[in-house]
């Protein structure tokens, strides 16, 4: 019982502190807006009358003699420290008081006594609607400040200057200004390396056009440095690529074996080109006429130096301007391989047969009837592989057109 004793009287003791404190702020607040109205007067001849004793503190007339004080503007700073001091005890009384209601709740908790509901005394919700006035009067100045700042800035920026951390920080409240000093810093630091780099903001006598003039040679400059780098890459690659194309392929002995024979035996106008195939394996590539197709193909298989015995593959394209046919040949004597290539007419696409030479030629050669109307001739049964003998065109050609567009 003595605990809830101290417990009362605490918070009896609080609540008289923060009376006390309330009427101090009210006869000081008094006092002020006395001051103006008591100075505007004419200062009386008679004497002044003594105040009564019985009055309140709140009620007490105010004399001449403490008006004059109050009207100087050397003590207003002091008036705003009491009004701080008187705050800070505000807050000082209304946190014990808390505590100690804390204290006498829990004291009861382990009584195991009812705890009321916890209740606000006038003077806690007085001391709590002065600290949240003064948190909303001092939010909205800081909000002020820098609605200021920021159209300070705006408007040195349309003039074409460049901001300063001391000018932005002339706006700024002492105590946040700690961001807003940052950023100004930062601002500061990239307006002097765009300087630096020949991109600042061009003087005030020189307007908007120096400093369109500053930005656009900056671009040329650039632009220029670039297609310098381009140039110089282009330059590289070039003397690079023949260097790359100077290494012979694994493959081009090969090629020049069957050149020589060829030539040897058949004589320099059989072929119209010969390469290395570089996205068929490198594989050798013979580009033969149209009228030496059949004999190119005989010698091939039947020369001892080359001997292709096997024939792997055979199939037709279309060009749409012409059509070829590529033969994949292999000997297995001497382990190596050739592709022998020739062009045909689109509108007549007549060759002759393979498969008198290698039986594997016939049916490579009636898949490329089928699909795309190629004709060989001395094949011993050309027929469609695929598709029906009723079917209409062949669906590999380039301007193939369905019969049946159901289908």
């Amino acid at each position: 019982m003595s605990g809830e004793k101290d417990l009362e009287q605490l918070k009896k003791e609080a609540v008289a502190k923060a009376k006390a404190a309330a009427a101090a702020k009210r006869a000081a607040k008094a006092a002020g807006e006395a001051a103006p109205k008591q100075e505007a007067t004419p200062t009386p001849t008679e004497p002044v009358k003594p105040e009564p004793p019985a009055a309140p503190p709140s009620e007490a007339p105010v004399t001449k003699a403490e008006e004059a004080p109050a009207a100087t503007s050397s003590e207003v700073p002091a008036a705003s420290s009491d009004a701080d001091d008187l705050a800070k005890k505000k807050a000082a009384a209304v946190a014990k008081a808390k505590a100690a209601a804390a204290a006498k709740r829990k004291a009861m908790e382990q009584a195991g006594e009812t705890v009321p509901a916890a209740e606000t005394t006038p003077a806690e919700e007085a001391a709590g609607n002065d600290a949240d006035d003064l948190a909303k009067k001092k939010a909205a100045a800081v909000a002020k400040a820098k609605a200021a700042a920021a159209a300070k800035r705006k408007a040195m920026e349309l003039a074409g200057g460049a901001d300063t951390a001391a000018d932005a920080d002339e706006s700024v409240p002492a105590g946040d200004d700690a961001k807003a000093k940052a950023a100004a810093a930062a601002k500061a630091k990239a307006a002097a390396k765009a300087k630096a780099a020949g991109i600042a903001d061009a003087p005030a006598t020189g307007g908007d056009d120096e400093k369109a003039k500053a930005i656009a040679a900056a671009k040329a400059k650039a632009a220029a440095a670039a297609k310098a780098k381009a140039a110089a890459g282009g330059k590289a690659g070039e003397t690079a690529a023949p260097a790359a194309e100077v290494k012979p392929s694994v493959n081009q002995p090969f090629l020049d074996k069957y050149l020589k024979v060829i030539e040897e035996n058949m004589g320099s106008d059989v072929l119209e080109d010969s390469y290395i195939n570089k996205l068929s394996k490198d594989v050798p590539t013979l580009v033969v006429k149209r009228e030496n197709y059949f004999k190119l193909a005989q010698f091939l298989k039947y020369n001892e130096l080359l001997g292709f015995d096997y024939l792997s593959e055979l199939h037709g394209s279309d060009f749409e301007t012409h059509m070829e046919v590529y033969v994949h040949l292999y000997s297995y004597k001497n382990r190596q391989s050739v592709a022998v290539k020739v062009m045909i007419d689109r509108d007549e696409p007549t060759i002759e047969s393979l498969q008198p030479i290698w039986a594997g030629a016939n049916w490579p050669e009636c898949e490329a009837y089928d699909l795309l109307g190629i004709k060989f001739t001395g094949h011993p049964n050309l027929y469609r592989i695929m598709l029906g003998d009723d079917w209409v065109g062949h669906p590999l050609r380039k301007d193939y057109e369905p019969y049946d567009v159901e289908v």
